[in-house]
């Protein structure tokens, strides 16, 4: 009887223990061996003979600040470079994202070392915390199997989250190479996309600073319905001839800052493309690649407008394009970009290094160019471009027949010839009455 009432009495405490632990986030799971309790990596069970199987115990809490540091290698990482660590990396991150304090600040770390990961969703909201920060000390190297990813995952993304940090002066290498024999989009208006390197949709208040980003699939960093971006001190870098590696491209955003980065690719070092306002780039080295580019627009049905863009203090080198402007003919429906400013830039053996484009086709031959774009321009301005050309058509500001660009500005541009010989640079227009001022070599439109 005594035997039977202290038996009561335990479980009547284990129950209470119980009920108190779930109230802290802390999973518990009663099986044969006794009481199995569980938050995040740390766990130990507890029965007839007392507490076993104590494992890793995290997170680290740093006293009195209000922050956790949730590190990658505590949830299982390995940091090999040859086991998939997928798991581990998006442990931390729940774990993380669910701290329920208030107003706090949670840190997941991936320290030093290598990691091979496959596609990995970090997804919030994570709605207790004033921010969250990823600190991203590591080299992080991406899968090669295409198979792994589906037909529309992207490499790491974070998606629906406010108060993102992402910083700490590591690599995301994409191992391109291997994939990019795959990519038919050169060649083909219907291809299957590739995975982009670092994709963030739906987030706000986000801070990048100091990532590098290697040798993506497809674009290196993609920005999706976000607002309130700000992105600096970033190296992206793939060979010239890599496919559709855009270095930063940017759709359906809004308050975005992109600067004082390095960005050389086989593609645009930045697309700005539909549906986006208040856009700044500025700081930005740019080479090799096609240039700084506002599209391409126009392409698919009910794409939103385009307005308030500045790029400024920029460098290119050895790029296809400079700063341009790209629409496409017979857009499905009509649009506008507006407000679009290139100020302060430098040209060192650029190809077109100013260019409005609104009969842009990739392709070898596209049937659609003699229908004109339905992408009005307006209120473009051009301020202080400098610098040489390595072709000797310098400014081409092509513009739709359906509706010429309006309100086109050039003021101070001088592009010499880079090889030099005397040569003087010229200029072509259609469809477009430019207002001028200031120094103009090329020559004005006749």
């Amino acid at each position: 009887m005594r035997d039977e009432k202290v038996m009561k009495l335990a479980l009547f405490a284990t129950l209470y223990l119980v009920f108190f632990l779930c109230f802290d986030g802390i999973v518990v799971v009663v099986n044969s061996r006794g009481i199995h309790v569980v938050r995040g990596g740390g766990s130990f069970i507890v029965n007839s003979v007392g507490v076993e199987n104590i494992t890793t115990q995290h997170p680290k809490h740093s006293a009195g600040s209000g922050t956790a540091t949730f590190d990658v290698k505590s949830f299982g990482a390995l940091g090999d470079g040859k086991h998939d660590d997928s798991k581990a990396f998006v442990s931390a991150w729940n774990e993380a994202c669910m701290t329920t304090t208030i107003g706090s600040e949670a840190t997941v770390l991936i320290p030093k070392g290598t990691y091979l990961i496959g596609p990995t969703k970090f997804l919030g909201p994570c709605k207790g915390l004033k921010s969250i920060t990823v600190k991203m000390q590591g080299y992080l190297k991406a899968t090669t199997d295409l198979s792994t990813y589906g037909p529309s995952a992207d490499w790491v993304e974070f998606g629906s989250v406010d108060g993102l940090i992402l910083t700490g002066g590591g690599t995301f290498d994409g191992q391109g190479a291997k994939s990019w024999p795959f990519n038919k989009c050169p060649m083909s208006k219907d291809c299957n996309v590739l995975p982009t390197n670092i994709k963030f949709v739906s987030t706000t208040n986000t801070i990048v600073r100091g990532i590098t980003s290697l040798n993506s699939k497809f674009f290196h960093i993609g920005l999706v319905d976000c607002k309130d971006f700000s992105g600096s001190g970033m190296k992206i870098s793939a060979p010239e001839n890599s496919p559709n590696t855009d270095g930063i491209h940017i759709e359906r955003s809004s308050r975005v800052s992109i600067s004082e980065s390095v960005i050389g690719t086989g593609d645009d070092c930045v697309s700005i493309g539909q549906g986006n306002s208040q856009i700044s780039v500025t700081g930005v080295t740019c080479g090799p690649g096609h240039g700084i580019s506002v599209g391409s627009l126009g392409r698919y049905a009910n794409e939103g407008d385009v307005k308030g863009l500045l790029v400024k203090d920029c460098k290119l080198s050895g790029t296809k394009n400079g700063i341009r402007i790209k629409t496409w003919a017979n857009s499905p429906n009509a649009s506008f970009a507006s407000n679009i400013t290139f100020q302060n830039i430098v040209m060192n053996k650029v190809a077109n290094p100013i260019i409005i484009d609104q009969k842009y086709c990739p392709y070898s031959s596209c049937s659609s160019l003699q229908t004109p774009s339905r992408v009005k321009l307006s209120d473009i301005y051009f301020k202080n471009i400098r610098g040489t050309s390595s072709s000797p058509v310098a400014v081409t500001l092509e513009c739709s027949k359906g509706v010429p660009c309006q309100n086109v500005n050039l003021q101070d541009v001088h592009l010499d010839l880079s090889d030099g010989g005397g040569t003087v640079t010229t200029a072509t227009c259609k469809n477009v009455i430019v207002k001028y001022s200031g120094t103009q070599i090329p020559p004005p439109c006749g």
